[in-house]
């Protein structure tokens, strides 16, 4: 079951739970004076919101949403909105690189159509799909105006790292950025709450030093969902929301493999925030999980080692970082995995990123992280 949509019953029952969720928190937080004492269900967590929900007939929730609405007052806004005029601080657009995503994309397009503020625009970059990729893309440009598809011809093969940017920054070309308060890089294997993009927007609109934010990433797994474990210091590379301006002065994405940690970083080197949270409004599904690859997931753990090299990271940090990841599947052999990509690009002097201020920072950075532990040193960092 998506967690972005409501358990039906029957055809004629919905979770009022879930609406009081979807409709009166974002209400209740933009009109609080106007809106009536509503029990929002506060023990129902995102992700286990169905335990002892209250179901309701279709007509008590038409009932339901219009009282709601009605006592919010006529500044209420409803979901679905796109707040895309000049005076408007969410102006948002997302760019999605996509290769081959019949599988997946269907629920990141409906997750996207259901968020309570939708984009401005979205671009989504087909980096030469065949199957059914392009008529899905089709399907709903027909049904939404603000997306728009850009086609590349076809590689022939799947590219992570350069080429995922290369497609990026191909949907990034068709926009003036100037247009924009803010920018997102959107994978299509996602299902995504339907505030997400609000609450995130609202976050950063609270604390201008946040230049890049996401919330957390979850994987299904026999029928539960487990945390992907990304830490709090970055933004997640498969939906990294940027301030346009921030994501301008650091120079965009690098197109290399570690270009969503180089770019956190680079924040923190102009003492900006890059940050992700683990909060229930803010979780999603990762419906590929973190790491994989079209060859196999050893060879994407080795490729995350041998890009932590190319950024620069030193070897004590990276055996720490295998080591903490030795209780996630695959056990052990992962992290094995991850090491060995980074002293096999050591052993072979492979190239490394080439900023040497920015690997010096890195350097400080691990190895405050690696003496205060990460809350301290980002602490001493942002003080």
């Amino acid at each position: 079951m998506g967690l972005g949509a409501p358990r039906w019953r029957s055809p004629s029952t919905i979770s009022i739970a879930w609406l009081m969720r979807v409709v009166a928190r974002p209400i209740a937080t933009r009109h609080p004076a106007s809106t009536p004492a509503i029990d929002p269900l506060p023990s129902l967590g995102y992700l286990s919101w169905t335990d002892g929900e209250v179901l309701a007939t279709e007509e008590s929730v038409v009932v339901f949403v219009s009282a709601l609405l009605a006592a919010a007052g006529a500044g209420a806004q409803v979901l679905g909105r796109t707040d895309c005029g000049q005076s408007s601080r969410s102006k948002y657009v997302l760019i999605s690189p996509c290769r081959d995503e019949a599988e997946y994309m269907r629920e990141t397009l409906n997750s996207v159509v259901n968020q309570s503020i939708q984009p401005c625009k979205w671009i989504i970059v087909d980096d030469g799909s065949t199957y059914s990729t392009p008529e899905i893309l089709a399907e709903f440009r027909t049904k939404h105006n603000w997306l728009e598809v850009v086609t590349r011809s076809n590689r022939g093969r799947r590219s992570v790292g350069p080429g995922v940017i290369e497609a990026f920054y191909a949907g990034y070309d068709t926009i003036n950025p100037e247009d924009y308060d803010y920018i997102c890089k959107l994978d299509l294997d996602l299902r995504l709450p339907p505030g997400y993009f609000e609450i995130l927007m609202d976050r950063m609109e609270a604390n201008h030093r946040i230049a890049t934010c996401s919330g957390k990433a979850y994987v299904e797994e026999d029928g539960r969902l487990v945390n992907e474990r990304h830490g709090d210091d970055m933004s997640l590379g498969m939906t990294k929301l940027y301030r346009v301006s921030c994501f301008k002065a650091i120079g965009g994405f690098v197109r290399e493999v570690m270009w969503d940690g180089i770019d956190c970083h680079r924040c923190r080197m102009n003492s900006w925030i890059a940050c992700s949270w683990n909060e229930p409004e803010l979780r999603f599904v990762h419906l590929r999980p973190m790491g994989s690859s079209q060859q196999s997931i050893y060879v994407g753990r080795m490729r995350h080692g041998s890009g932590q090299y190319f950024m620069g990271t030193g070897f004590l940090f990276m055996a720490a970082s295998a080591i903490s990841r030795m209780n996630q599947k695959p056990y052990v052999l992962g992290s094995l995995a991850m090491l060995w990509g980074w002293m096999k690009s050591a052993l072979a002097r492979k190239p490394r990123y080439e900023d040497p201020a920015f690997r010096v920072f890195l350097r400080r950075y691990q190895r405050r992280v690696l003496l205060l532990g990460k809350q301290r040193a980002l602490e001493e960092l942002h003080s």
